[in-house]
């Protein structure tokens, strides 16, 4: 089954724009992802965490370098929030590493848990406008769908109060998307 494009009214942005937004707030999403294990990794200096928390690092960075180079290719701009995500990303995994290692891994059960909706929904608007974008998205998110599998694997769901940490986690992360995908 297809989804249809939705259709674009006076005044919405013409499709191309679209295509640099959805670069622009994926790289902003990436490049949280990184800062976010980052601090995780400097908080957390051993315990069975560190290595999957390392091993899901160095894909995000992967991600992170590949949308490097889609922003150079379209000629993207970054957000004009990246001060703010390379501070508040490896804030947030500093903090949720003080918490415990159950912690740190439910915040990347919350933050997976946003992005996979929102690659979805990216490549249901994309349709058939950009291919390889498309694939790239699609392909991400398989990953970070498997980050979650793996986060939920080493204790998330065991976190003292994980549904208040994941609900505050995810609306950040629904909040950085929609001011990244705007400034």
């Amino acid at each position: 089954m297809t989804v249809e494009r939705p259709a674009y009214l006076p005044g919405d942005p013409p499709p191309a724009s679209e295509i640099e937004r959805m670069i622009r707030v994926d790289h902003a999403g990436e490049y949280g992802a990184v800062r976010i294990y980052e601090g995780q990794l400097a908080v957390m200096r051993r315990g069975r965490a560190r290595d999957e928390i390392r091993r899901m690092a160095e894909q995000e960075a992967r991600h992170l370098a590949r949308f490097n180079e889609l922003m150079q290719s379209h000629r993207v701009r970054p957000t004009a929030l990246q001060p703010l995500w390379h501070m508040a990303g490896y804030a947030l995994g500093a903090a949720t590493a003080l918490l415990g290692e159950d912690a740190a891994m439910a915040c990347t059960v919350a933050v997976e848990e946003v992005i996979d909706e929102h690659y979805q929904d990216q490549a249901d608007r994309l349709g058939d406008a950009d291919p390889a974008l498309k694939h790239t998205i699609l392909a991400f998110r398989d990953d970070e769908l498997a980050h979650r599998a793996r986060a939920i694997e080493h204790g998330a769901l065991d976190t003292l109060g994980y549904d208040v940490i994941s609900g505050v986690i995810k609306a950040g992360s629904r909040l950085a998307i929609w001011l990244s995908t705007r400034l």
